[in-house]
């Protein structure tokens, strides 16, 4: 086994110099413009540079933070960020490095909403969003075999995926209804038969070494990371204050039933349901704001997404789509104000979505570096993420119906459409593609096909 010719002394300095809050925050600040590919990517950029290039954890350290997020709802790659921000640099640093993860995301999605909302008729412009509807399709097909094929490793997981598209599929249940069954299920069979729900993933014990790092293996626990009842206590009070002022504000300026109070007590819950990544809550996402509030359309539904898979940030940014066609529409500052409407929807839908995530970090982050060890919440983890897998497939064949037949069972079978996607799943499946190459491939597809129609 051969060494690297990287000096010992190289890694000892980087492990004795601190790193200030301005270095940190430009890091912070760069890893939120390239946080392209997912939850996946994300995390290898954050090792690729925190554990292997930097130093400033290491891998041990990086892998016990992120087996935590994988146990929290939210996206993980967010909240891994905000977790190693704060372990570096108390709460600031969290809330810097959680905060630039979110918004260079928010600021390009409300401008592409606002081009979608406002020139989405465009010949052009709707050509490409032709291409681009299949390839989402056969991306969150991708999506749940990806997911599937890590998590479904025998036949109670099977099982449990398997019943919980029955249960939205064909009972129409609610999505939260189905995490709380598939906890349940994880939790009792974890009990019962502790080696069918076994966390996997890969996300275990540290397999290499990178030299010493600035927070090492066996580096004391910061002053600040230490757990303290009266810490606690405070966390959760100035949380409460940050959810219930704005909410406060909103009920009393548009009433409860407002679009902007709706909007930001619908999305406090979808927060809380995020278990699996942002496809398992797209669903329940999907069935309040198309279904019941009619906020948007379902064709606007799978663009948004298609918009959230091709800007940087977690996948979960799509709510900030939502959240802008929905006050677009629905203006509340005035018909001659839409883009304000929407640009403070949008503002105020990840503010809802992301401060639980903030406050589970930052409270909960103490309790987990008390102990390096394993940790003991995996088995419902483990049955929600099986029955993700079987709403993720709901929601490719909601995707599929709206692409495949635009106007229903009863109108023409859409064949370009049709081509498109087999396309994407070969280059996806087949050929392993990224998401944003065949996305591109799928986008000019769709515009050559409608230009070729027009």
């Amino acid at each position: 086994m051969t060494e690297s010719p990287s000096p010992s002394a190289e890694a000892a300095a980087a492990s004795r110099a601190p790193v200030g809050l301005f270095e940190a925050f430009l890091f912070w600040l760069k890893l939120g413009f390239i946080s392209f590919g997912g939850p996946a990517g994300q995390i290898a950029i954050m090792h690729q540079e925190l554990v292997e290039r930097r130093r400033w954890i290491s891998e041990k350290r990086f892998l016990h933070a992120l087996n935590y997020c994988m146990v929290l709802p939210g996206p993980e790659a967010q909240q891994l960020a905000t977790y190693i921000g704060w372990l570096m640099h108390r709460t600031w640093g969290g809330v810097i490095a959680g905060g630039l993860f979110v918004l260079p995301s928010l600021f390009v999605l409300i401008g592409l909403s606002w081009l979608y909302v406002a020139f989405g008729e465009v010949p052009v412009v709707a050509g490409l969003f032709y291409g681009i509807k299949p390839a989402v399709t056969a991306i969150v097909v991708h999506a749940a075999h990806r997911i599937g094929s890590r998590a479904l490793k025998n036949g109670w997981l099977w099982a449990i995926a398997a019943a919980s598209f029955v249960a939205i599929f064909a009972l129409n249940l609610p999505f939260p209804l189905i995490v709380l069954a598939a906890a349940v299920i994880g939790y009792i069979g974890g009990r019962l038969l502790p080696g069918k729900f076994a966390l996997g993933g890969g996300h275990g014990a540290a397999k290499a070494s990178y030299g010493p790092a600035l927070i090492d293996d066996d580096t004391p626990t910061p002053e600040h990371a230490r757990f303290r009842w009266s810490l606690l206590l405070r966390l959760c009070v100035i949380g409460a204050a940050l959810w219930l002022l704005p909410m406060g504000l909103l009920a009393a300026a548009f009433g409860w039933q407002g679009t902007l109070t709706q909007m930001g007590w619908f999305f406090t819950k979808a927060a809380l349901l995020t278990f699996g990544g942002a496809y398992a809550v797209l669903p329940y996402v999907y069935q309040g704001a198309v279904g019941h509030y009619g906020w948007l359309s379902p064709t606007q539904m799978i663009d948004g997404l298609a918009l959230g898979e091709t800007t940087p940030g977690p996948l979960i940014m799509v709510v900030a789509f939502v959240g802008f066609v929905g006050g677009y529409v629905h203006p509340m500052f005035g018909a001659d104000h839409p883009f304000l409407a929407g640009a403070v929807a949008a503002s105020l839908v990840t503010w809802f979505t992301f401060l639980p995530s903030f406050l589970f970090i930052l409270a909960g982050g103490p309790l987990v570096e008390s102990t390096h060890n394993e940790l003991k919440f995996t088995a419902p983890l483990t049955g929600i993420t099986a029955a993700v897998v079987g709403v993720i497939l709901n929601l490719a064949l909601f995707f599929g119906y709206h692409v495949l037949w635009p106007q229903g069972f009863s109108g023409a079978f859409d064949w370009p459409s049709a081509l498109i996607a087999v396309a994407a799943a070969v280059a996806l499946f087949r050929f392993k593609r990224g998401v944003i190459q065949v996305l591109f491939a799928c986008a000019l597809a769709g515009l050559a096909v409608h230009l070729l129609r027009g």
